[in-house]
């Protein structure tokens, strides 16, 4: 059976968007979790005082920063360009489409995640967005040329 055309499909809305990044906190979080583990081990390693860990906003504070940054963009645009979602996605039927309903590219994938990022920086305003936009787009829908749909639930 083919799928409808994108146009056809349900947009995904905000609150859903919101429930599927809170839900990808959590895998995030282990990530960060695991990099700091590595980073403070390399610090300890080094010969720094076993009481001591990576002091924030130091240069290597910065670069711990910047890691999970990176790291979270892998988890993301990773999992957009393999199945459409990420584990947060999935229990909300949400997935990431180019317009034409397709898989997008990478450049559209970390697009996506840099202004996603600078929208969650701003306070969500990006996301809240999509609430005033005519397309029910987001920023980073929008920069990246990617929709979020919603795909209809079996019964």
């Amino acid at each position: 059976m083919d799928s409808p055309p994108p146009a056809a499909r349900p947009r995904a809305l905000v609150g859903w968007r919101l429930l599927a990044l809170f839900y990808d906190l959590w895998p995030a979080a282990a990530l960060w979790f695991a990099l700091s583990f590595l980073f403070n081990l390399g610090y300890l390693l080094a010969g720094h005082d076993a009481r001591e860990s990576v002091a924030p906003f130091t240069a290597l504070g910065w670069l711990l920063w910047a890691a999970c940054w990176l790291v979270t963009g892998v988890y993301a645009t990773a999992s957009w360009r393999r199945g459409g979602q990420t584990l947060g996605m999935r229990p909300w039927r949400l997935r990431v489409r180019d317009a034409r309903g397709g898989r997008p590219s990478w450049g559209a994938l970390w697009r996506r995640y840099l202004v996603g990022t600078l929208s969650l920086l701003a306070g969500g305003l990006g996301f809240w967005w999509a609430w005033v936009d005519r397309d029910r787009l987001a920023w980073h829908d929008r920069a990246s040329g990617t929709r979020a749909i919603r795909e209809p639930g079996t019964r």
